[in-house]
């Protein structure tokens, strides 16, 4: 008589001499105290992964599960969420009765669904989303790569073998850049959370690393920039999290240097700009180690390099009262920052602002800030309108100056106004 129940589960737990689903449950959570993770398993939960019905696991269980078996979920008994009604479709239409085929990943082998050509394709799509985010409106090109995501996910159980892999790969990443236009560009951090769930969930089926721990970095911001400091942890535990999946990817010195950036930004969010110093050269260090026969960082890793590490340092700077050091370092950012970065320029303009009420000068503030608006007109990006608009209530004393009326008659615009509303 067959076992019922996720027997591939329950086979590869035996297989490591663990008897029980308690023993299991306890094992995991070792494991990911060990991995940087303060995901808990319980004994229902591995009861609900060995029955027959068994639940895609949550991002950080999954984790732990591949930590502990060294094989991919769905090597485990594990059917991914992708699209519920193509995966039934085609297992009605192939072979129901063979759930999984050896190594393929998701869902079952379907014959000739659609050819290998469908994921290049969609990757190359993807590819030009990630060079459109430097040069239209946020607003429009989100709609087309939050549909792109949605279209890769429903593509994802009717290709196979390396494919899958190449297309799971490229819906991780257009899952990655919606997420982060959701968060900077249009402040929706909830919204922003699913799509870099998707964007974790797709790295795991493309067994990359690297987009893994960029998803779970990016997840680190929202809890940061909530103002909540009952959130450190929160925010803490997903760059352990990115830390790890950063090593099991072999990251090079560059994309470690970007990890200690948004750390530091975290800390400094936090109010711990000792703690966030000290990263940022560490990550400085790093880009010193960097050599000729270094790996390339991935092609996806484009917001960042030495002069957005700067940056990083001036608004660190700035928050730890060091205005003179911090509008120093800002200068050089503006001044060697490619004219394309019209977007992170509006960021450094209104620091560099902060800096200069620091030093009691909030003409100087004015004129910066006023550049930052110019940028916005043509550029719109949300967070550099909120880096703004708290240098403005710095400059209260200074209310009756002319330059910080003008300010204000540009800063409520119609243009500024209705884009802030939208």
């Amino acid at each position: 008589m067959a076992s019922s129940g996720n027997t591939a589960l329950r086979a590869a737990r035996q297989a490591l001499g663990i008897r029980s689903q308690t023993a299991l449950a306890a094992r995991l959570t070792d494991i990911a105290r060990e991995i940087g993770l303060r995901a808990e398993v319980s004994p229902r939960t591995v009861r609900r992964w060995e029955s027959a019905d068994a639940p895609w696991p949550h991002p950080d269980h999954a984790a732990v599960l591949e930590a502990l078996f060294h094989r991919p979920l769905v090597e485990l008994g594990f059917t991914p969420p992708w699209s519920d009604s193509q995966l039934h479709r085609a297992q009605k239409t192939s072979l129901p009765d063979k759930r999984f085929a050896s190594g393929q990943g998701v869902a079952s082998r379907v014959e000739n669904l659609l050819p290998d050509s469908v994921a290049t394709d969609f990757a190359t799509i993807t590819m030009s989303h990630r060079h459109l985010y430097w040069s239209i409106p946020a607003s429009r090109l989100h709609s087309l790569v939050a549909e792109h995501t949605r279209l890769g996910i429903d593509l994802i159980p009717q290709v196979s073998g390396a494919s899958r892999s190449i297309l799971a790969r490229a819906v991780s990443e257009s899952g990655l850049l919606s997420g982060r236009l959701e968060f900077f560009d249009l402040q929706l951090p909830k919204q922003s959370q699913a799509s870099l769930v998707i964007a974790l969930r797709a790295a795991h089926e493309a067994a990359d690393s690297l987009l893994a721990a960029a998803a779970l970095a990016h997840m680190a911001f929202a809890p940061a920039f909530s103002g909540d400091p009952t959130r450190t942890d929160e925010a803490r535990e997903r760059l352990r999290a990115a830390r790890a999946f950063a090593r099991r990817g072999d990251a090079n010195p560059e994309f470690n240097a970007w990890l200690d950036a948004v750390e530091a930004e975290v800390e400094t969010k936090f109010g711990n700009t000792r703690q966030a110093l000290s990263l940022i050269r560490h990550a400085e260090e790093s880009y010193a180690d960097v050599d000729a026969g270094a790996a390339p960082s991935p092609a996806w890793l484009d917001w960042f390099s030495p002069t957005r590490l700067a940056g990083f340092k001036g608004n660190t700077l700035l928050a730890a009262g060091c205005s003179r050091e911090a509008r120093e370092t800002l200068a050089e950012v503006i001044a060697e920052l490619p004219e394309s970065e019209i977007k992170q320029k509006s960021i450094y303009l209104a620091d560099a602002a902060a800096a200069c009420v620091q030093e009691k000068n909030p003409t100087a503030a004015c004129a910066l800030l006023q550049d930052a608006l110019d940028l916005l007109a043509s550029n719109w990006y949300a967070v550099a309108l909120d880096r703004i608009k708290q240098v403005r209530t710095t400059l209260r004393q200074w209310d009756s100056l002319p330059e910080v009326r003008a300010l204000d008659a540009r800063l409520y615009d119609w243009h500024i106004t209705v884009n802030s509303l939208v």
